[in-house]
């Protein structure tokens, strides 16, 4: 290779490396959100996001992904899923670590008390659904993802992501006592 084409070479890489950096700074915070659905903590949120940032920039190699945001999206649930099934094998009961709710303020009734036990308590339960059951809830019903996208997402069919929805709808109505509804969403 002649010393203009690796200089070549070099402006292209560090192209793909400003591409990803303004993807990261683009989308930091909506990556994060994500990750704290999965995971239910802050601190494993932000890890979480931080090694599937540094995949994808390993992977990258200094190039443009095609896609970052599927890239990045789709490590983060499969590390995710990963590290769930590790615990699981060790037998560690992962707690949900729930935010103590701030009392205080204009809508601080009972009504308000009422609303914050309970989605408390949704978290808790959805917390202790299988990995990838709490996975397809996140994608279809926080991220407000199709079925296809979320099949896309975590590499399987869109039958696997209506069953799993379906099993996952159903451990929390079991769980929460109350008819959990799908929207029907396709």
């Amino acid at each position: 290779m002649d010393v203009g084409a690796r200089a070549q070479a070099r402006r292209r890489e560090g192209a793909g490396a400003v591409d990803l950096e303004g993807f990261v700074n683009a989308h930091y915070a909506q990556l994060l959100r994500r990750a704290y659905l999965l995971t239910g903590s802050r601190a494993d949120a932000e890890d979480l996001v931080q090694e599937a940032l540094a995949r994808t920039w390993e992977a990258a190699r200094g190039r443009a992904v095609e896609s970052p945001g599927a890239y990045v999206h789709r490590t983060m649930v499969n590390l995710y899923v990963s590290r769930w099934r590790r615990r699981r094998l060790r037998r560690e009961d992962p707690v949900a670590e729930i935010p103590e709710p701030v009392a205080g303020g204009a809508r601080h009734t009972a009504d308000a008390v009422g609303e914050v036990d309970e989605r408390d308590r949704l978290w808790r339960v959805l917390g202790s659904l299988p990995a990838k059951q709490r996975a397809v809830l996140v994608l279809r019903y926080y991220e407000d993802l199709s079925e296809g996208a979320a099949a896309d997402l975590l590499g399987v069919t869109v039958g696997t992501v209506r069953s799993q929805t379906w099993k996952g709808l159903r451990r929390l109505e079991a769980a929460l006592g109350s008819r959990v509804e799908g929207d029907g969403r396709g």
